[in-house]
């Protein structure tokens, strides 16, 4: 199922290639007429994808920045390192979808200290707060995204995260459909907003092969807004 997945991952960063054409390229060879460039972020999504699944197979796979940066999906010289542990140190990148504002996460820092800081800190709560496994793989794609860690690839690279807790817990992966793409667009910028994870859990568990038996063990479950209660 590789093939699929790529594309519907491709098609979520805005991948103009045809489902032919990703597997064309991950049969070996190249598509007259498409932007090197387009084709190798079809590459890098493959590369990452089997390295995630060889991570899982061996049991390497952890809540870690080690394995986070290793998966990182991106070719610009910041690759599999946090905003500000480069050279460039003042980008701060942002998300715009369509009608929506702009989400600009915390700005870039020389040395990426608060990104690190939080990074700690988030993923520490996640793994240790969060007991339901389903629930934790994607309140960690969320944080991930919502922090924007690196200067890009960050939602790509977050749900490979979010399916490395998955697997590692016998559960199968999440693939978003390429038709849901705009849905996922849409979803994820009222989040970045709102910073309410009710509505794109429960998108997540819509674009889930078992959504049906994830709800039936889930009922009852309270909201879980990844936003600061106010004073604390």
């Amino acid at each position: 199922m590789l093939p699929e997945f790529v594309w519907d991952a491709s098609a979520l960063e805005g991948s103009p290639l045809t489902f032919l054409e990703v597997k064309t390229l991950l049969d070996g060879a190249t598509v007259a007429g498409r932007r090197i460039a387009d084709q190798a972020q079809i590459l890098n999504l493959a590369k990452s994808i089997r390295r995630l699944l060889t991570l899982v197979k061996a049991r390497q796979f952890a809540l870690t920045k080690a394995t986070f940066t290793e998966l990182h999906i991106n070719e610009v010289p910041e690759r599999c390192l946090f905003r500000g542990e480069n050279q460039e140190s003042h980008y701060s990148p942002d998300v715009g979808r369509g009608a929506y504002r702009r989400y600009t996460s915390l700005p870039t820092v020389a040395g990426g200290i608060d990104l690190n800081r939080i990074f700690v800190q988030g993923a520490t709560a996640v793994d240790k707060c969060v007991p339901n496994q389903f629930e934790k793989a994607t309140a960690f794609f969320l944080f991930g995204a919502m922090h924007q860690f690196f200067s890009d690839g960050n939602e790509c690279t977050s749900r490979l995260m979010m399916n490395g807790l998955l697997m590692s817990a016998g559960i199968d992966a999440i693939s978003v459909p390429a038709a849901k793409a705009q849905e996922f667009g849409e979803k994820m910028m009222r989040f970045y907003l709102t910073k309410d994870a009710t509505e794109m859990m429960a998108f997540l568990v819509d674009c889930h092969p078992d959504a049906e038996q994830i709800r039936a063990a889930n009922r009852g479950v309270r909201k879980h807004p990844l936003k600061r209660r106010r004073g604390r």
